[in-house]
């Protein structure tokens, strides 16, 4: 690697979410709740999942991929913004910083594509119910997860490589609470321009043809529901698509809310950031538990059966003292 392609900085420095010294206590206590509520949901829900056989669906497959999705990218923004509170410490390492630019894009990309593919597997569910075993069969879940595994790695890989190419001469300030490509973007004293390219094209494709997936198969189920319209198809839909399309309004239009009515530019990235991080992998836990009545039967059943084995373990204990 020539001289042009050596990095001078061997760190950079986080200036965190815009707060006030004092304010800082009940961040970290905020952000900490949110991060631990975020992590045991989303292992409850991979928990369930796993252990009930009624839920080895192509649906449930998905959503655990998902969860996992959601605790990593929370694990690799946020739970370094509690570190930096809790120490007192800014910086982060160049080789860190940049692992940290490859896991946001890789498991930001596996959401989007996830979304994507739960979609289309309810438009099968609901346009092609009496096929859906055939169509949606195994090979074709795990093909369908390798891809959108493969597709985000592929990504992740290629912005990494363009950005370690650069050179960061002078200023080091990271104005964000972690390592975003945007914001090294315009740190960097080398020509970006090919940067700038590959993220035009990469999120033209790969953002908005997720996004068409989506939109194309609620278009096609509601015009399905709209055919024949009864109370019991709306009901159907609606249980079989509510905490997706929940998910999913939540995904998108936090994003969009915030990038196109926010007034400061500077705290856009933050706002959207903070949301996609720490907030909607909170709540998509609670979503899919609450509105779902496979999860939630699931988890009364293994509830029930952990209170059992305690009564049991108590009432053997007395009978043994009794003795």
């Amino acid at each position: 690697m020539g001289p042009e392609n050596q990095s001078s900085v061997s760190e950079f420095l986080l200036l965190g979410l815009p707060m006030r010294p004092g304010q800082q206590r009940g961040f970290f206590t905020l952000f900490l709740g949110m991060y631990l509520t975020m992590v045991l949901g989303n292992l409850l829900i991979i928990l369930l999942i796993r252990l009930d056989s009624r839920l080895h669906t192509p649906m449930y497959f998905f959503l655990s991929h998902l969860a996992f999705s959601d605790i990593s990218v929370s694990s690799v923004t946020v739970l370094k913004m509690l570190m930096n509170m809790q120490t007192q410490q800014q910086s982060i390492s160049y080789v860190g910083c940049i692992a940290q630019v490859y896991c946001f894009i890789l498991f930001g990309g596996l959401d989007n594509f996830l979304l994507a593919v739960m979609a289309y597997d309810r438009y099968v569910a609901i346009c092609h119910p009496l096929h859906y075993t055939t169509i949606m069969r195994e090979g074709l879940c795990v093909l369908l997860v390798a891809v959108t595994w493969a597709v985000s790695c592929g990504t992740a890989l290629t912005h990494t490589f363009l950005l370690v190419r650069l050179s960061f001469c002078a200023d080091n300030t990271i104005s964000h609470f972690f390592c975003e490509l945007t914001v090294l973007l315009k740190l960097s004293c080398s020509d970006i321009s090919l940067n700038d390219l590959f993220i035009f094209i990469e999120g033209g494709i790969l953002l908005f043809l997720p996004l068409g997936v989506i939109l194309g198969s609620y278009v096609h189920i509601g015009t399905i529901i709209l055919r024949v319209p009864s109370t019991k198809g709306l009901y159907k839909a609606f249980s079989t698509c509510g905490s997706h399309l929940l998910v999913v309004s939540l995904y998108y239009g936090t994003l969009a809310s915030v990038y196109f009515f926010s007034s400061s530019w500077n705290s856009k990235d933050i706002i959207a950031s903070v949301m996609y991080a720490a907030v909607t992998p909170m709540l998509n836990p609670f979503i899919y538990s609450l509105r779902n009545r496979d999860i939630k039967q699931a988890l009364e059943m293994y509830v029930s059966r952990v209170n059992i084995f305690k009564w049991k373990s108590v009432s053997s204990l007395i009978v043994v003292r009794s003795k």
